[in-house]
């Protein structure tokens, strides 16, 4: 009984998350695989980071997302030349009152845009550590909490490009997914030329899901079941990055230098549940893990300099891994 009471709610909410899905629509053309993890991010509390070349309707498509849902939204832009305190704020000396006023950064919103966060360098980057893991922000001798919702989607340029600056693999590991924006098929480049080839495309975006809609989501994805054969293949393919010739992988145990962390196992657990919510079901399938496998594990996996001179990427590691380790 409990079960089809879970499963109307799921229906109930699966329509305003395509009524959310409808509004962005409206503006971004294409990049279904990009709106997808976003609604991972959002419905998991997990950060995101998107990395493509300019011009792939990134920024574009967080920006619509914030206006679509009830929420504060801050877009940061990184430079070269950016402070922590432009990030996380700072006290600045009230000379009438004679004292230190918190003056609080841009930091300080539901949805925060980190746009070209490998722009900056390090120093800055890490300032984002503490809001991003914490949730808090220490700003003198005072820590704030940050409201919740509370999510980081940021947005990078391939790392070889010029004046960018790698992410230190601590803070890259605080994303739960990364997820690589590709170009658009010849249809949907003649759909973006036809809606935004105008002096003012502004498009109308309706705000349609509140704060408490999207903790209502994140307690329904809690409740969708996973199997314990299905927990045991997400530790299968974590452990397999750590000692892949002990799943015979001894292909790719001459290239991995580092496995993924603990925290990929969370990933693939909390966003595999998403998947399943998303597409209206009350448990975990095989498909839903393997559907976000990728962009939980491509960014926690170190390859060494080997696999760099014989052109290797992690995502071909990670086909090999899904098609070696059994469920």
């Amino acid at each position: 009984m409990a079960d089809s009471s879970l499963e109307q709610q799921i229906k109930a909410k699966g329509e305003q998350v395509q009524q959310l899905v409808r509004e962005m629509e409206k503006v971004v053309v294409g990049q279904s695989k990009m709106i997808n993890r976003l609604m991972i991010g959002l419905f998991t509390n997990g950060h995101i980071l998107l990395e493509g070349v300019p011009g792939l309707a990134k920024t574009l498509t967080v920006s619509t997302l914030a206006k679509a849902l009830h929420l504060s939204f801050q877009r940061i832009q990184f430079t070269p030349d950016l402070l922590p305190a432009d990030l996380i704020g700072t006290l600045i000396y009230n000379q009438s009152e004679g004292r230190f006023e918190v003056k609080k950064g841009p930091v300080f919103a539901h949805i925060v845009l980190a746009d070209e966060i490998n722009r900056s360098p390090a120093k800055v980057q890490s300032a984002l550590l503490e809001a991003m893991q914490e949730k808090q922000v220490t700003i003198g001798e005072e820590t704030f909490k940050l409201e919740q919702p509370f999510l980081v989607m940021a947005t990078q340029n391939p790392v070889d490009q010029e004046g960018t600056y790698p992410l230190p693999e601590a803070q890259v590991d605080r994303f739960m997914l990364k997820v690589f924006i590709d170009y658009p098929t010849k249809a949907e480049e003649k759909a973006i030329m036809r809606r935004m080839a105008k002096t003012d495309p502004s498009l109308e975006v309706n705000a349609v899901l509140s704060r408490d809609d999207i903790f209502d989501i994140r307690r329904l994805v809690d409740q969708i079941s996973l199997s314990e054969k299905l927990e045991d293949y997400i530790v299968d393919l974590v452990m397999a990055t750590r000692k892949p010739a002990e799943y015979g992988l001894k292909e790719a145990a001459e290239y991995i230098e580092f496995g993924a962390s603990p925290r990929a196992s969370l990933a693939l657990n909390l966003g595999s549940k998403a998947q399943a919510f998303l597409e209206g079901r009350t448990y975990v399938l095989p498909e839903d893990v393997k559907h976000i496998a990728a962009d939980v594990l491509n960014h926690r996996i170190l390859l060494n300099y080997e696999a760099e001179a014989e052109e290797i990427t992690s995502m071909d590691v990670i086909e090999q891994l899904l098609k070696t380790v059994k469920i």
